[in-house]
């Protein structure tokens, strides 16, 4: 059964991967920069202080200690347990996968840090954020879809690397939602 989930990852990856083109080649290669994202971060920021005011510094308290969990249970938790190879660093896929300019990244590629950190972070706002931003929430869906999309596309990771960030993020999103929720000072009007 699981050599069967691996060859269907490996199929998926290997058709997901196949569709680059030299339009979507440059986009794909930036939605994976994580300093081309610095505007957006920022625009960000002005929107929970826009809302927030002071309590804006307890929501990015909450954002810096929700992607330190995402990003650490990705990169050194379960990528060091895990050891699953990139298929950028798969010996039998080398020949055949498209890598963006970004190049093969480490060595180990289960699960997805961009991936979790994106997720746990869009799942976050979208929990926090009241209705007047839905707008800003399709496009926070929308960005952390074209970041998970991108790692697929660039080459670095499986679909199920960035499934399971996925849900990861999910899970640490809404936790950090919950949290944050039960300071009595974030509570006040």
């Amino acid at each position: 059964m699981l050599e069967q989930l691996k060859e269907i990852d490996s199929q998926l990856f290997l058709f997901l991967n196949g569709k680059h083109n030299t339009f979507f080649d440059p986009i794909m290669y930036w939605a994976s920069d994580k300093l081309f994202w610095f505007p957006f971060y920022l625009f960000l920021v002005v929107i929970i202080f826009c809302e927030y005011k002071k309590r804006g510094i307890y929501v990015l308290l909450a954002i810096g200690i929700l992607i330190t969990l995402c990003d650490q249970t990705a990169s050194n938790l379960i990528k060091n347990t895990v050891k699953r190879l990139r298929p950028s660093h798969e010996p039998a896929l080398q020949n055949i996968i498209h890598l963006s300019q970004a190049g093969k990244g480490g060595q180990y590629g289960f699960i997805s840090s961009h991936s979790a950190n994106a997720f746990g972070l869009a799942t976050f706002l979208i929990l926090l954020l009241p209705k007047k931003y839905n707008w800003l929430k399709i496009i926070i869906i929308f960005w952390a879809v074209l970041v998970a999309y991108s790692r697929v596309y660039n080459g670095v990771h499986y679909p199920s690397d960035v499934i399971v960030a996925i849900i990861l993020g999910i899970i640490y999103g809404f936790l950090a939602k919950f949290v944050l929720s039960k300071f009595q000072i974030f509570n006040k009007n």
